[in-house]
């Protein structure tokens, strides 16, 4: 993917200019202008530069709590980095209409859905002949699994300008994805995934042969569940370290859900703390995981107080080690952001301690409860 910059770029950087009240931020955007415009022969500059200065300029627009600017700037961004279309974003600033909407892409969409309902209504004529029993429902979610599929289009080398949308094929894609995730180093395993199906020689092989998808599918699988019996060995072994859980947890983001994307490089973010696993989420803000012993933990989890049970000081001191770091981060949330671009700012924590065998005296669901509550 590269990276964009033209004249669309420049014209809504000028409108984010207008916008922004902040002369720190003004100067930001004028930074990003200013590098777009020293380009040679009557061409705009990009690269890498124009992405990071457009990532500042965000960032600052963030820590003076400008939040539209910072939406405009993702934009910029988002269509910098190729991942907002120019049709749409010329039309979503409207750019070289004066305020008109541009008829041209409006006949174009309209002309779009015309082929879309003729073809939905095609496929739904199709799926009630073959299941002449079905009803709505079944109608409604045979319709929306074509929309899932349509991701998928290939276009036959021996039919120009026809398209196949083959049925099924977008399951199979995201098994794929997801294979590739797991089992393999590739950049952009959704793209690997769509390349390999759309081979005929592949998808051949990878129809008929169900013992090769049960290998594949097995492997995913037993290479997960090693990891975990390798962390419950970790976790419950009674002379285990943090170190040693620490080890055991990276790189297996996954077991946390799937909102997390990875996990930081750095682990030092603000001098003197070091958080023990930093994860990313979906919206590239951070996620630490502060990790405490398992089964070797010194003192118990809870304590009876008032006829309830309460977390020990052991768990509250690591809650507040927790948020002590996330105070740090808030506070350097600027510096983090241009030095390792972590948006700290909407940063949380959760803490890992303890094991319920270390209580057993005390039910498993009354210490649930009571470090829930």
């Amino acid at each position: 993917m590269g990276v964009r910059s033209d004249f669309s770029l420049d014209l809504q950087l000028e409108y984010v200019h207008k916008q922004a009240a902040s002369d720190e931020v003004k100067r930001a955007v004028t930074s990003v202008l200013q590098h777009m415009r020293t380009g040679r022969g009557g061409h705009r500059r990009g690269g890498k530069v124009l992405v990071q200065l457009l990532a500042q300029a965000r960032g600052h627009a963030a820590s003076v709590g400008e939040w539209e600017v910072v939406r405009l700037l993702q934009d910029s961004l988002d269509y910098a980095e190729e991942r907002i279309l120019q049709p749409e974003f010329n039309e979503r600033y409207r750019l070289f209409q004066d305020g008109i909407r541009n008829r041209s892409l409006r006949q174009f969409v309209a002309n779009m859905l015309e082929i879309k309902f003729k073809y939905v209504a095609e496929a739904g004529r199709e799926f009630l002949d073959q299941h002449p029993g079905a009803d709505v429902d079944d109608l409604l979610a045979y319709i929306n699994s074509l929309s899932h599929d349509a991701r998928y289009l290939v276009a036959p080398e021996g039919r120009p300008g026809r398209y196949s949308l083959f049925r099924g094929r977008r399951e199979t894609m995201v098994w794929l994805e997801r294979v590739l995730q797991e089992r393999v180093d590739i950049e952009d395993p959704e793209k690997a995934a769509q390349r390999i199906a759309a081979s005929p020689e592949a998808w051949a092989l990878l129809a008929a042969d169900s013992d090769g998808q049960m290998i594949l599918r097995a492997s995913q699988l037993q290479q997960r569940s090693a990891r975990l019996a390798s962390l419950r060995k970790v976790v419950e072994d009674r002379t285990a370290t943090e170190l040693d859980l620490q080890r055991a947890l990276e790189g297996q983001h996954w077991i946390f859900g799937g909102r997390f994307v990875g996990e930081a490089a750095h682990r030092r973010l603000v001098s003197g703390d070091e958080v023990d696993l930093p994860l990313i989420r979906g919206d590239g803000s951070l996620h630490i995981v502060e990790l405490k012993r398992a089964m070797s933990m010194k003192g118990s989890l809870v304590k009876r107080h008032r006829g309830a049970w309460v977390p020990t000081a052991e768990v509250h001191d690591a809650v507040g080690q927790a948020v002590n770091y996330l105070v740090g981060l808030d506070e350097n949330r600027q510096q983090i952001f241009e030095d390792f671009g972590i948006e700290t700012r909407r940063a949380s924590a959760v803490v890992l301690i303890g094991h319920p065998a270390v209580q057993p005296s005390v039910p498993e669901r009354e210490i649930n409860e009571a470090l829930r509550t």
